[in-house]
């Protein structure tokens, strides 16, 4: 075949979707059936919904509900309220349904998928130096040794295929964990996300159709996540948010995903590219982790294409060229406000700073939401 995916997610699906309408012959491989339950904040920015709908995706997004901006609170009762203005708008939505409905879109484009599939390794020539194809543990439980023209990694933050060839690492610190569910009976939801910052560790909570709400809680405590009952009684034991929660009941959940920083040495190497969070995940406080997927899929598709009509000509290094000056601001905001986010100090700081200028953190919600993409 021409591509060979690892990975159903957001990334490899559009990857998938983006090379089937270019004609290319591309298969899905994933470990999942799907829909499948995945942990995340449930809500698609205001960036990515743009990349949806420029790629004719708006259908995906329906029955969604829409986010007009963000409730960011600290601690000593800093509160503020920021819409993202000028028209722009996320929308919550199960990652179920989301990533099924990416999934089905790149099917229809041509893309085949084979779920139930486990990647064991990546297979490699010359020394290990060039990327061949996968093998597969198929659902019969045999060995299938797939070629491939290029191989796509799109397979997650725990990439068997990063890993095994050195590309992608968990960095020393700073390293947290996430606990999340969905809950009913929660009060007080509106059209906005909320993301509430602690001391040692901080909240997200975003409604969901039907009257839910996704609600996950991120600490650097590993040792806490085995405490029964942790996320319910974290939330409910906030003073600001805990009296919303006090008749909340648990309906999916919970689930728990860490580390949350995964650090990539580079975009791929011959034979490789990577993409989604097996290209380097970031800590999903900022709530862009779904744009850094749709969009780094569809820049692995556009190299991946290169490299079927040209031959490869150092497309890796071109992907990671692409991904800094796609991604490199962002990089660095989401790398200031993750270790701000690790130091109790300088989340004081900065709940003082945004209670005297609220216009700054404002600004911040606007940036992270990527009002600015088309």
């Amino acid at each position: 075949m021409d591509v060979l995916i690892a990975g159903a997610g957001p990334a490899g699906s559009i990857a998938a979707l983006v090379l089937a309408r270019a004609g290319a012959r591309v298969t899905i491989v994933d470990r999942a059936r799907f829909p499948r339950e995945k942990l995340c904040g449930d809500t698609i920015n205001p960036g990515a919904v743009a990349i949806l709908r420029r790629l004719g995706l708006g259908s995906v997004i329906e029955g969604g509900l829409p986010i007009e901006g963000m409730i960011v609170s600290g601690e000593q009762g800093v509160r503020v309220v920021g819409a993202y203005g000028g028209g722009h708008y996320g929308v919550s939505l199960p990652r179920r349904l989301l990533d099924a409905r990416l999934l089905d879109a790149a099917v229809a484009a041509g893309a085949a998928i084979e779920e139930g599939v486990l990647v064991q390794r990546p297979l490699t020539t010359s020394g290990g130096r060039t990327v061949t194809g996968l093998e597969l543990t198929t659902t019969s439980g045999g060995t299938d040794r797939r070629a491939a023209a290029v191989t796509i990694s799109a397979d997650g933050v725990h990439s068997r295929i990063a890993r095994a060839v050195q590309l992608a690492r968990t960095p020393a610190a700073p390293r947290r964990w996430a606990v999340g569910g969905a809950f009913r009976g929660v009060s007080g939801l509106t059209q906005l996300g909320e993301m509430h910052v602690r001391a040692r560790h901080y909240m997200g909570v975003a409604p969901l159709p039907g009257g839910l709400a996704n609600a996950c809680v991120v600490t650097a405590d590993r040792s806490a996540l085995r405490t029964p009952g942790l996320l319910l009684r974290t939330l409910q034991a906030d003073r600001d948010i805990g009296p919303r929660f006090a008749a909340a009941e648990m309906v999916a959940g919970p689930s728990i995903l860490g580390p949350l920083a995964v650090d990539a040495t580079a975009a791929g190497m011959p034979g490789l590219l990577l993409a989604g969070d097996a290209a380097g995940f970031i800590d999903p406080m900022t709530g862009d982790g779904l744009r850094f997927a749709l969009r780094g899929g569809e820049l692995a598709a556009v190299e991946a294409l290169r490299i079927l009509e040209h031959g490869w000509q150092d497309a890796h290094s071109e992907l990671a060229r692409a991904r800094r000056r796609e991604f490199g601001g962002k990089w660095r905001f989401n790398r200031t406000l993750r270790a701000a986010a690790a130091s109790p100090g300088a989340v004081r700081a900065a709940g003082r700073t945004a209670a005297m200028t609220p216009a700054l953190l404002q600004y911040a919600i606007r940036y992270a939401g990527d009002t600015g993409v088309a």
